[in-house]
């Protein structure tokens, strides 16, 4: 499926501001099948653009605006290509749960293994984990059997949580949004000691979809399965990740792959408004919002 991802962010500021400093995570990846054909980012004021490759290897854009400003827009313009089936089919290699233990001795695994700055495992949230994978024996099978049972004891409600949310936050008020349910799985999973990582980026909603999440930048998880690698698996609806999703960043919780982030001088007033709009090349369908508020997953 070849994908159009326009995501464009405002800020109005009460009174003018300088000494901005800003860095972007918005352009897509080149990976398991995806392919990013081309990718522009604008930034009013005009700023010189410079980029590297994050410890997760991400893309990340920095840009800075000294002088005096009222306003500032952020536009990632993007072409992709996602391949049209999910990454690991159900009837895929067992990879034995109690085996799984193993992974901590990866270096790729250890980082998702551990609490994050939105993530905290422990022994209440392994008790969780345990009482959702109930007669489990396979890693691949556990994970889905968590996705399922976050998917329908948690209610998918925009106005519940906010950009800062903690998981343990989810837990008690049991709704949220895209990021928190990929928060919720991170915990459970990492509860099971299995490697788990957020992921970020945009879910196509064509005409005969009812995807949630697809209204701003959306959130899902990956686990890793001992013999196949990342996996992916969305909370929200209850899916493996296919040709609607775009990826564009991964790290061990919102806080390593927010869209935008940065600091300034001057008032603490502002306006901020999102707007993505997603579009299939092939079909010219259009699936658009706004989201006014904090630039998050799922909002």
């Amino acid at each position: 499926m070849k994908l159009h991802i326009l995501h464009r962010t405002r800020f109005n500021y009460g009174a003018s501001v300088r000494e901005s400093f800003n860095e972007a995570r918005l352009q897509p990846v080149t990976t398991d099948g995806q392919t990013c054909h081309s990718f522009l980012l604008k930034v009013l004021p005009t700023s010189k653009l410079s980029h590297y490759l994050d410890f997760y290897l991400n893309y990340v854009h920095l840009f800075e605006i000294t002088q005096a400003h009222t306003e500032l827009t952020v536009e990632a313009n993007s072409t992709v290509t996602t391949p049209d089936v999910p990454g690991l089919a159900a009837a895929a290699t067992p990879s034995p749960l109690d085996q799984i233990g193993a992974c901590a001795r990866l270096d790729r695994c250890y980082d998702f293994l551990q609490s994050s700055t939105y993530v905290e495992v422990g022994a209440d949230l392994w008790r969780l984990a345990v009482d959702a994978t109930a007669g489990q024996t396979d890693a691949w099978q556990a994970a889905q059997a968590i996705m399922r049972h976050i998917h329908r004891e948690f209610r998918y409600q925009p106005a519940a949580t906010h950009v800062h949310t903690h998981m343990r936050d989810v837990l008690s008020a049991r709704a949220g949004v895209c990021q928190d349910f990929a928060h919720v799985m991170l915990g459970l999973c990492r509860a099971m000691k299995m490697p788990a990582r957020y992921v970020s980026g945009y879910l196509y909603n064509g005409p005969a979809d009812q995807l949630k999440g697809a209204q701003a930048s959306h959130a899902w998880v990956e686990v890793f399965v001992p013999g196949h690698g990342w996996c992916g698996l969305d909370p929200t609806n209850n899916r493996q990740p296919d040709g609607h999703y775009v990826k564009v960043a991964v790290g061990r919780d919102y806080a390593d792959v927010s869209p935008l982030k940065g600091t300034y001088r001057g008032t603490a007033k502002r306006q901020l408004t999102v707007d993505v709009l997603v579009t299939r090349l092939e079909e010219l369908e259009p699936v658009h919002a706004t989201a006014p508020g904090s630039v998050r997953s799922g909002g």
